[in-house]
C-alpha cells in the first residue's frame, strides 16, 4: 500500500487532502485553522529541517511526498526536496501559477525589503498584504507615512497604522469598501496566484494605484510539477492505482 505524505500551506492543499484515506498524512505547520472533517491523517508542527523531515518519511513509510506549500515558502520546499533525497522517495510539487499584469495594471517588482522601503518612499498610505513580515518593521514607519497591514490574525498596532487580522476569501464589494475607507495610495502584495486573495489587484486597477509585488523565490526542481488541484488529484489517482 503507498503512503502519501502532503504538506499543505494553500487553499487548494487542503481539497487534494479531502481525496486522501486514512493511510496518508497531511501534514500541516501549524499556522492557520486545522481541519476536522478529513479522512486521512493530520499532523501539525515542524520537522526540524530537511534532516527531520527525511526521518519521518522513513519511520512512516512514505512513498511519496507532495509539496503543496505557498509558492513563497522557500526554505520549506528546499527542505522537501532536500528530504525526499535523503529518504529516496519521489517529490512532487503543486505549484499554481502567479498572476499576469493586464491592461490598466501598474505593477512594479520588487526584491527584498530594503528595495521595496525605496519604492514605498513618494507614497502616503500603503496597503500591505504580505502577511506577518511588515510587523517586525512597525517601528520603522517613515514620517508621514501611515500603514495599514493585513494579516492572519489580529497583532496591536503601532502609532501611525492600523492591523486588520483577515483571512480570505476577500469579495471584490468588500476589498471596494476597505479601499476606498483607507484611502490607500499604493498595494503591496505577494505574486501568491491565489483566486481568494485576487480582488485587491482589480481595486487597485480601477483605482489606478500602483501595485508593488514581492519577486517569486526562486524554488527546486522536482520530480514532477503540477499547477491545478485537478490535475494533482488526477496524477494521485493513477500513482495510487
Amino acid at each position: 500500500m503507498k503512503r502519501i505524505l502532503l504538506l499543505g500551506g494553500v487553499a487548494e492543499a487542503l481539497s487534494v487532502a479531502r481525496r486522501l484515506g486514512p493511510e496518508h498524512i497531511y501534514s500541516l505547520a501549524g499556522i492557520g485553522r486545522v481541519p476536522d472533517d478529513l479522512r486521512c491523517q493530520i499532523r501539525v508542527g515542524g520537522y526540524g529541517g530537511a534532516a527531520g523531515l527525511a526521518q519521518f518519511i522513513k519511520a512512516e513509510g512514505i512513498d511519496l511526498l507532495v509539496d503543496a506549500t505557498h509558492p513563497y515558502a522557500a526554505q520549506i520546499s528546499a527542505n522537501a526536496h532536500a528530504a525526499a533525497g535523503m529518504a529516496s522517495v519521489a517529490c512532487w510539487a503543486l505549484r499554481r501559477p502567479g498572476w499576469q499584469a493586464g491592461t490598466g495594471d501598474d505593477w512594479r517588482p520588487f526584491a527584498d525589503w530594503p528595495a521595496l522601503m525605496a519604492a514605498l518612499a513618494p507614497f502616503k498610505r500603503p496597503f500591505f498584504t504580505l502577511g506577518r513580515e511588515p510587523l517586525a518593521y512597525l517601528q520603522d514607519i517613515p514620517a508621514g507615512q501611515f500603514w495599514t497591514l493585513r494579516t492572519l490574525d489580529d497583532h496591536p498596532a503601532a502609532p501611525r497604522s492600523h492591523i486588520i487580522g483577515a483571512r480570505g476569501p476577500f469579495r471584490l464589494d468588500g476589498e471596494r469598501t476597505l479601499f476606498a475607507a483607507g484611502g490607500f495610495d499604493v498595494l503591496i502584495s505577494k505574486n501568491s496566484g491565489s483566486s481568494a486573495t485576487e480582488p485587491k489587484l482589480q481595486v487597485a486597477r480601477e483605482r489606478g494605484l500602483p501595485v508593488l509585488l514581492q519577486a517569486r523565490p526562486q524554488l527546486p526542481a522536482v520530480d514532477r510539477e503540477l499547477q491545478s488541484v485537478a490535475e494533482m488529484i488526477e496524477a494521485l489517482a493513477l500513482y495510487l492505482g
